[in-house]
């Protein structure tokens, strides 16, 4: 973009703007010298699209960042689409939340303000809280609708507005084409009215979020208990909230359900928008749970749990044999099925249960499912579509008892219509409680599982392509793989096709009638299955310039042969699998 143009969409933006900060932050950088050496081109090259995440971006001035302005203009759509389309909406409330990074509670002060004004009474959070508690607010108070000011496990520049609708679940379309329609019509950002807070509670349209909230959900968080008061709960675990906004609610849950022996990690207690130990809040990234493991290491604790800033997701590391074991989302969520499944048995003639994962999710939770009896299905990425499915499964009549994906994210019943990263942990802790009274722990029970259904490992590679250019580079991707799929991988024979884009699957051993149509919603995904029982799926991701390779590799375990040397050949396998995709892929 010329610099001419740019000059004038930044000058343009700061007449429609609101706030004072947004507008100077780009006064200082139309006053560089060299404007190509400024961000401002990127600031302009769109606008953050709202979509089934609702928005997230980098924080900053201009529409392709999240500010008050982006804000002020979503809301004043998700207004308007709630009182078009949810019966009673304006009545029924929205409840409104925030964590502790920055601009969330400016963003939801701003978002209670317009909702208000616009003549739906408004549920606030007085203070910063985890998702899981506004979800579980939303359900609870039968509310229309709920909006988090969040960016979850993204790193500190980043924040976002995420979106409940009145089941509980966040939107799925086409209710998110819906708000954005009604966005698109938003008037400039300046012409919004926001009135002082004192104003609207002083009219009635809003109030404070009770604290027995907080009473409710641990309540409900403590009925999920599948073996209560059992097991050796006396154990050292140290936690950490990743300097976010879960230690408290957390350590309640975990001091409720017997656990007293919990010390958080006391550099990263409180919540801190700088995150200055961490520099990607995400308890996946290699480094993010140092402090945590030494604390573990130094105390002897069995048990480390990790949340990310907003508590939605768990991490989990365990003692064995004298180490630190730290578990994969896919371990984690195996042995959380597992222990629901088997620990439980459903009651005599009651409804059948029903369990939910990600298509890029370890394709052992459906080989338990399946031998135990239990529903599975896997839906889209994102908690988005396993939350909503469950609601659908329940009003089928299935009682629907877990749902995860890989990156961590775990939804145990339907206290909370999406992940929750506390009452997973809590269950974690039970799991390790009880195992500790059979002389075991949760290494021991994935080996036994993986005697039983198989080894399964699973690794994933993204491929960043980053730039003006880069979401082309990934797409050229995905279609030349769809064009010219692989016969073969690393000697392996590809099996089987889905493409989730044409909604279909195909029995590449079958010369006629090999295609299965699929139920799921159309999405730029490729699954490879191969004669082994291996697994590629390909997708670009939805948050970032990157294009994201799932592979899964499943080994049997040899009468007499330990767990542990299946679990490396599988992961040896996944290694050549991976190289091999990346070269077929040219990345």
């Amino acid at each position: 973009m010329d610099p001419r143009g740019l000059r004038a969409l930044a000058e343009r933006w700061m007449a429609d703007d609101l706030d004072p900060d947004t507008q100077q932050e780009l006064r200082a950088l139309l006053g560089q010298a060299d404007l190509a050496a400024t961000d401002l081109a990127d600031r302009f090259s769109g606008r953050l699209e709202f979509g089934t995440a609702g928005l997230r971006g980098v924080l900053g001035a201009g529409p392709n960042r999240m500010n008050r302005a982006v804000v002020a203009r979503a809301t004043w759509g998700l207004a308007r689409e709630l009182l078009a389309s949810v019966p009673g909406a304006a009545a029924r409330r929205v409840v409104v939340g925030g964590d502790a990074r920055t601009m969330s509670r400016q963003f939801s002060e701003d978002v209670a303000a317009i909702l208000g004004e616009a003549g739906i009474e408004v549920v606030l959070f007085a203070k910063p809280v985890p998702t899981p508690l506004v979800g579980f607010a939303v359900a609870h108070l039968g509310a229309a609708a709920g909006v988090v000011i969040t960016a979850s496990h993204n790193p500190r520049e980043y924040n976002g507005y995420k979106v409940y609708w009145e089941n509980a679940a966040q939107i799925v379309p086409p209710v998110d084409a819906r708000i954005a329609e009604a966005i698109n019509r938003a008037p400039a950002a300046r012409d919004i009215v926001i009135p002082p807070l004192a104003a609207l509670r002083a009219r009635g349209r809003l109030v404070q979020a009770p604290p027995e909230l907080e009473r409710s959900y641990l309540d409900a968080v403590g009925h999920l208990a599948v073996c209560p008061g059992q097991g050796d709960r006396g154990f050292g675990i140290v936690y950490t909230p990743l300097h976010g906004v879960g230690d408290d609610l957390a350590r309640r849950a975990l001091r409720e359900a017997g656990f007293t022996g919990v010390t958080s990690v006391p550099e990263q207690r409180d919540p801190d928008s700088a995150f200055p130990t961490v520099t990607f809040p995400n308890p996946e990234e290699p480094g993010t749970l140092d402090l945590a493991l030494a604390l573990a290491k130094e105390t002897g604790a069995a048990l480390v749990l990790a949340n990310d800033p907003d508590a939605d997701r768990l991490a989990a590391a365990v003692l064995h044999e004298g180490s630190l074991q730290q578990f994969t989302g896919n371990q984690l969520g195996v042995l959380l099925a597992h222990y629901i499944l088997t620990e439980e048995p459903p009651p005599p003639g009651g409804p059948k249960r029903a369990l939910l994962a990600s298509i890029v999710s370890t394709p052992l939770a459906g080989r338990i499912a399946a031998d135990l009896g239990v529903h599975y299905e896997e839906t889209l990425t994102g908690f988005k579509w396993i939350a909503n499915r469950a609601v659908e499964l329940e009003r089928e009549g299935y009682d629907f008892v877990f749902g995860f994906e890989e990156a961590l994210g775990y939804c145990v019943g339907g206290v909370v219509r999406d992940k929750d990263g506390i009452s997973a942990a809590v269950l974690v802790a039970e799991m390790v409680a009880v195992l500790r009274s059979r002389g075991k722990t949760l290494v021991d029970e994935l080996d036994a599982i993986g005697r039983r259904w198989g080894v399964f490992a699973s690794a994933q590679v993204g491929v960043t392509r980053t730039g003006a250019d880069g979401a082309v580079e990934i797409q050229a991707m995905m279609d030349a793989l769809r064009r010219a799929p692989p016969t073969r991988i690393a000697g392996d024979e590809v099996v089987a096709l889905t493409d989730y884009g044409a909604r279909a699957r195909t029995d590449l051993r079958r010369a006629v009638g090999g295609a299965t149509p699929l139920a799921l919603p159309a999405s730029n995904v490729l699954a490879f299955e191969l004669a082994s029982g291996s697994r590629i799926v390909a997708r670009p991701s939805g948050t970032e310039p990157k294009a994201k390779f799932y592979i899964d590799v499943c080994e049997a375990v040899a009468p007499g042969e330990a767990a542990p040397a299946a679990r490396a050949r599988a992961e040896a396998s996944v290694e050549r699998l991976a190289q091999a995709f990346r070269a077929l892929a040219r990345v």
